[in-house]
């Protein structure tokens, strides 16, 4: 029997062989980059810079590739062409671009400021192209946004596309959006205007009339190599065993029979998608050009698109492998030689367990954070915290040098990620809790306020999905409709709270632009053929532009949507002044009330307690409480300026939110 300590030598002999691998392949491929060099005209100070990052990463990288694909045939000849591609990409970078690298590498934590908030839009709902967005950096300014995401804006299929998730060529964008040009100079605007710009890498799948997918129609073997096709359904057949179906109202199963090649293709998704096999190197090489090549536009974030599915292997339910892992992190470390100014964000929305195993440093440096999004709307149907505080306080904490993008709608739909052991503990049955949600989510509940609708039901298992926008599913739309005024107050009480916890809790707060004007479920959606059959178009309404005229206070005194808009601003203003909530330190309080949640947010000296009442009825919190986790006998709510003293019980009204300073 083998003892430990030959193990630990074991271990230790092939690590050192894979080092001396990768150091000798690097001394094998040198002469390549000097082609580079000379082709482009890099100079020898770029050069001596682009060295010192192949000594830092290359030998990180090597290992992920060797362990990927160091069986191929073709190993030597992949490693040789993800080298040049750094190379390449790293010599046509621009100055501002290179300038941003060498802040970043410095301050690698920079997205952990308490100045960074996040806006997310699709472009031709907000300000129909490019270029009349980049009219519109001014007013992300004044609402006080530092970072945008733009939902997918490269070139698509025509009809369907899955919001723009079904990419025929990562470079060209939209003709309708504008040119790539116009996203170049869109870059700069927002550079100039201190807003980070992110993008999506869709990066699981391509358009079937991408040009790998049509020459792998052609009959191109190369190319049909890059996809996963079956000519029969024996092996179709063996995967399904294990796999879910994740649109099963759209069609069963998770491949498609294509007429045209003869052939069962891989499509996770729609059978428009067609799921990429990085099983072969040649699509990992050729999607890294495509990154980079997104990366050189200005790019400071990109969002990894579906990162649990990219890769399969037989006899499991190919999602949360330990390949993706290797696969991302060889992406990481190919940028970071390329392009470091750059920061992946994950999307990853599977079970609480899985999301954290995506964010490292050395994989994706931030992630949504999809469980605080279903729970905080949890804890709004239910009026109780129980199960939102026990799941942060097992899983909210990330590794140094990572945050959270806590976020509250998205493009996306609502899924239940709970963990069913967490709600099992409080005496929860989970699957019955679900129903529940979807019920009230969906107004289907008696005394529920939400006007969501449902997305992707399956009545054979249950699961469904919610849509909705923000003030749609907090009970704007009820009230209006019904003319309830104390309704109408508490639906916007509850928008305010959501916001206060996202933008105070820890990580990146997002926004998805529209909820800073409480705009309602758009119902028109249907009358598109191309986006009637996904009900997620219902909180993808179009920018109304009229609404600015209601900041005008004395045009729209009483003006519902002016409220909105100004307490929102007024939240971000007071967060970016705070250097309190900064980082991702985060502390809960203790209380014995199960309709509150209480945590400490602290950072460099700066420290502030935030409290917020889940319910309609007031509340309170004993005094002693906030004095010891506030270290303070008397506080202030920097969001109202009303004082406190912890010498009686702290109340908070009907959905009440406090942010409190030590005075």
């Amino acid at each position: 029997m083998i003892g430990l300590n030959e193990v630990i030598e074991i271990e230790q002999n092939y690590r050192d062989e894979i080092e001396f691998q990768a150091d000798l392949t690097l001394q094998r491929l040198r002469p390549r980059l000097q082609e580079v060099w000379e082709t482009i005209g890099t100079g020898a100070s770029e050069q001596e810079l682009f060295d010192e990052r192949l000594q830092q990463y290359w030998s990180p990288l090597f290992r992920r590739l060797i362990k990927l694909y160091g069986s191929r045939y073709d190993f030597f000849y992949h490693c040789e062409q993800v080298l040049v591609t750094c190379a390449r990409s790293f010599a046509e970078r621009s100055d501002e671009l290179r300038e941003t690298d060498r802040r970043r590498v410095i301050e690698p934590d920079w997205f952990q400021s308490e100045q960074i908030v996040g806006g997310a839009l699709y472009v031709d709902l907000f300000s129909e192209n490019l270029c009349k967005l980049r009219d519109h950096v001014p007013y992300f300014k004044e609402l006080g946004l530092t970072y945008l995401h733009l939902m997918p804006l490269f070139a698509v299929r025509p009809g369907n596309n899955d919001g723009g998730y079904a990419i025929s060529n990562y470079r060209s964008v939209d003709p309708s959006l504008g040119t790539v040009e116009d996203l170049r100079l869109l870059a700069d605007a927002l550079r100039e205007a201190g807003i980070n710009l992110v993008l999506d890498f869709v990066f699981n799948h391509t358009a079937d009339d991408h040009e790998w997918a049509m020459k792998a129609q052609a009959g191109q073997r190369e190319f049909q190599n890059y996809y996963y096709m079956f000519p029969d359904r024996e092996m179709p057949e063996q995967y399904e065993r294990n796999l879910r179906e994740i649109f099963p109202t759209v069609r069963r199963g998770n491949f498609t029979w294509h007429e045209g090649t003869r052939r069962w293709v891989w499509t996770t998704f729609n059978s428009f998608q067609w799921d990429l096999n990085y099983g072969n190197p040649a699509v990992f090489r050729s999607m890294l050009d495509e990154l980079l090549f997104i990366a050189n536009l200005g790019v400071d974030i990109l969002r990894l698109d579906a990162v649990a599915f990219v890769w399969k292997r037989l006899g499991t339910n190919c999602e949360n492998l330990p390949e993706a892992h290797e696969l991302i992190q060889a992406f990481n470390y190919a940028t970071r030689i390329a392009a470091p100014g750059l920061v992946f964000k994950s999307e990853a929305i599977v079970h609480p367990d899985e999301v954290v195993k995506y964010i490292d440093i050395g994989e994706c440096q931030i992630s949504y954070n999809p469980t605080l999004m279903a729970l905080l709307w949890e804890s709004l149907a239910t009026r109780r915290t129980t199960l939102l505080t026990r799941t942060i306080a097992r899983r909210f904490s990330l590794p140094t040098g990572t945050s959270w993008v806590n976020y509250l709608r998205c493009h996306d739909d609502i899924g239940w990620t709970f963990d069913d052991g967490d709600a099992w503990t409080l005496g929860i049955n989970a699957y019955d809790h679900r129903q529940f949600l979807n019920r009230f989510y969906t107004g289907q509940f008696e005394g529920s306020f939400a006007r969501g609708v449902p997305f992707q039901e399956n009545e054979l298992t249950g699961d469904m999905r919610i849509s909705g926008t923000m003030a749609s599913l907090a009970g704007l739309e009820k009230a209006i409709e019904e003319e309830d005024e104390w309704g109408k107050e508490l639906s916007v009480r509850r928008m305010m709270l959501l916001h206060g916890v996202t933008l105070s809790i820890g990580g990146i707060p997002l926004l998805y632009m529209g909820e800073e004007w409480g705009m309602l479920n758009d119902y028109d959606f249907v009358r598109d053929p191309a986006k009637a059959g996904d009900s997620r178009w219902i909180h993808r309404p179009k920018m109304k532009w009229e609404y600015l005229e209601e900041l005008d206070e004395d045009k729209a005194r009483d003006s519902l949507r002016r409220r909105i808009y100004r307490s929102l601003q007024k939240m971000i203003s007071i967060r970016k002044s705070n250097r309190a909530f900064a980082g991702q330190e985060m502390k809960l309080i203790a209380n014995s009330n199960p309709h509150l949640l209480s945590y400490i947010r602290q950072c460099d000296g700066s420290r502030l307690v935030v409290i917020g009442n889940f319910s309609e009825e007031e509340q309170s919190i004993d005094g002693n409480t906030l004095r010891t986790a506030g270290l303070g006998r008397f506080f202030v709510n920097l969001l109202t300026d009303t004082e406190y003293s912890t010498s009686l019980p702290i109340r908070l009204d009907p959905y009440d939110l406090l942010w409190l300073k030590s005075v």
